[in-house]
């Protein structure tokens, strides 16, 4: 039993809870889809969301500070972290406990941290090979590091779910390109897409995406329905989130998303909460 009494595992909740605090400040989807898992799982995976967040947030928002002295910096304070087993970094305290705990792979957070350094000095992939490169470390070994806690030492179930989990990480990274189109063009001068730009962004280039992301939605969902326990709950909410992002944005003018950004309302969301509640109540999926 823990002893929450003594003061190091009243810190190591505490930074738990301010990852969770994280994760509910820059995305209420996220969070409340999270919300669905069992209490150790939710903990680990509000702690992977605050590392990856508070990265994010340095690369894409600090545009008043030198972002690079930033990056190294986390990056830095993360190693020191997992080298001693104690940050005074709440969110880094949280990630290197659960690091530890599901074994999770450093060469994964590696990719990650690269492909957010990527974001600092490069500002266009033009091929798909370049592209598929930044998206396995900006969002498919996020997915790894997740199932890695779904799995909980299952390292069997891990390996035969590994590629369904990449292929549902490129999906959410490639929705998040088209979503963001604007921003990352105009504001972060960013082009994420070989040969795409504003200038020639059009109906059919979307298409073309479109049903390359859709294929990779087919493949996550074989993935998705061998998840164990209440994993698969919230992965499942994720998913219809974004499949519904992507239907949006297969409906709209290319001409509209490069100049607005698609969101989905909240009463949705909320649909698309209940659906996952009835298909996993009923066994369904």
């Amino acid at each position: 039993m823990t002893d929450h009494s003594s003061p190091l595992n009243r810190y190591n909740e505490t930074a738990f809870r301010i990852s969770e605090q994280v994760t509910r400040d820059f995305s209420t989807s996220f969070y409340t889809s999270v919300r669905l898992l069992d209490t150790e799982a939710r903990k680990a995976i509000f702690s992977i969301y605050g590392f990856v967040r508070f990265a994010d947030e340095i690369v894409d928002s600090f545009h008043d500070y030198n972002k690079t002295q930033l990056l190294s910096k986390f990056e830095a304070d993360y190693n020191d972290a997992f080298k001693s087993g104690i940050s005074l970094n709440p969110v880094l305290h949280a990630f290197q406990l659960t690091v530890k705990k599901y074994n999770i792979s450093d060469a994964h957070i590696r990719s990650f941290l690269q492909s957010m350094e990527n974001d600092l000095r490069k500002k266009s992939y033009d091929t798909h090979s370049e592209m598929s490169q930044y998206i396995y470390g900006s969002a498919d070994v996020v997915g790894l590091m997740c199932l890695k806690v779904f799995c909980n030492g299952n390292e069997k179930l891990f390996g035969e779910l590994e590629q369904p989990a990449m292929k549902l990480g490129s999906a959410f990274q490639k929705v998040n390109f088209l979503r963001d189109l604007k921003n990352d063009m105009e504001n972060l001068d960013r082009q994420y897409f070989p040969g795409v730009s504003k200038h020639n962004f059009d109906d059919e280039k979307k298409q073309e995406i479109v049903s390359d992301i859709a294929n990779d939605f087919r493949k996550a969902l074989e993935g998705i329905r061998r998840l164990p326990g209440r994993s698969k709950a919230p992965v499942l909410v994720a998913y219809y989130y974004y499949l519904s992002l992507l239907k949006k944005i297969e409906h709209t003018p290319a001409s509209l998303i490069i100049t607005k950004r698609i969101r989905i309302s909240n009463f949705k969301k909320l649909l698309l909460l209940l659906k996952v509640r009835i298909l996993t109540g009923l066994k369904m999926i």
